[in-house]
């Protein structure tokens, strides 16, 4: 026997994400019995064939031992409650649950993503726990994106890109709203991949507006509040929208600020220049308001599959923590980064 920590097994297995399951039964007297699991996969499709497994220890391992048929709920997103309720020792779980009934009478839970009604087939001892293997005799899919569970944390999957079909779709606001989840959904391996705090911005009727961060293991702030309206000729996420927004959308936000003197014209000229040169903003060593210490930022553009600017990706330390220098590590990083999540968006060659 292997002497291995079971805990740091335990957190190597949590890396694999799993959809999370409910499955039900009843016996031969008609009580209904329901565990949670995530133990469960395709075996075959012809014939159709799926397993899951079960502790021997579980307080309903008789009733699913004895039974021939099981019913395999796979959870929505809204489901925690149903999962933790069965995951638990309970002579009353299925009290208040909505559920129909199926083949041979097996509960059905309503509001799930989708459902397998199978037939027991086999049953196999695999440590402290049995497989089971069910053919499917009948299944339903709803339009409920399911539930996730990886790292002992509930999660709810999106798309890694758009798909041929998102992009396709003629309405363009139901894309611009795909693609937010996308670009959402990847900003925890970007900080971990920078080692820094970032953030992603779009250019709202106010002008360039963060609507979320992704804290590093040392994040720059504990004051991170999305919706924040940064600055479009002082902050280097505004000046990336600046360089690559539709001639004429920035202009009365940049006139006021001009006008304000936030900066001079030809200061924001220079780095409006070299923002479209490098395709990076920097903005170093300034005191922010927001965080209160000096921090050095860059920021990339993310553009979507018409080749527009849909996003701004931007990386912020203090500035003790990010080289300023062009060609450093951190930019590079971000530069990579921000070109991978275009090409999820679909962006083939952004426009000029």
């Amino acid at each position: 026997m292997s002497n291995f920590d079971q805990r740091e097994l335990r957190n190597v297995l949590g890396t694999f994400l799993t959809g999370v399951t409910v499955v039900t039964t009843v016996d031969g007297e008609g009580r209904q019995y329901g565990v949670t699991a995530n133990s469960f996969s395709s075996v075959s499709m012809d014939p159709p064939l799926v397993l899951w497994s079960q502790s021997t220890r579980s307080t309903s391992f008789p009733a699913f031992k004895d039974s021939e048929r099981f019913v395999v709920n796979i959870l929505a997103s809204h489901q925690i409650d149903i999962s933790n309720r069965f995951a638990k020792t309970s002579d009353e779980k299925f009290a208040g649950v909505a559920i129909s009934h199926g083949l041979a009478d097996v509960p059905i839970i309503k509001g799930c993503a989708a459902w397998l009604e199978c037939k027991k087939l086999e049953m196999f001892p695999g440590g402290d726990h049995v497989v089971y293997i069910g053919q499917v005799e009948k299944f339903e899919r709803t339009a409920r994106k399911p539930l996730a569970f990886g790292a002992g944390k509930y999660m709810v999957a999106y798309a890694h890109d758009l798909g041929q079909v998102s992009l396709e779709l003629a309405n363009a606001n139901v894309a611009h709203i795909d693609s937010v989840k996308v670009a959402c959904a990847a900003l925890p391996e970007i900080a971990l991949e920078l080692e820094h705090t970032v953030s992603l911005a779009v250019w709202a009727n106010k002008g360039p507006t963060i609507i979320r961060w992704e804290p590093s293991e040392n994040p720059v702030s504990t004051n991170l509040r999305t919706g924040v309206v940064l600055t479009t000729t002082q902050s280097a996420t505004g000046l990336m929208f600046a360089a690559f927004l539709p001639s004429g959308l920035a202009d009365a936000i940049l006139d006021s600020e001009l006008q304000e003197g936030l900066t001079e014209r030809a200061r924001f000229e220079t780095a409006l220049a070299e923002t479209r040169g490098r395709g990076l903003a920097r903005a170093l060593s300034k005191p922010s308001p927001m965080h209160q210490i000096d921090i050095n930022a860059f920021s990339a553009p993310v553009f979507d599959a018409s080749g527009a600017i849909a996003f701004v990706l931007t990386v912020s330390g203090r500035s003790d923590d990010i080289d300023p220098e062009w060609d450093s590590p951190v930019p590079a990083a971000l530069r990579a980064a921000a070109m991978q999540l275009s090409n999820q968006l679909g962006c083939k060659h952004p426009a000029n």
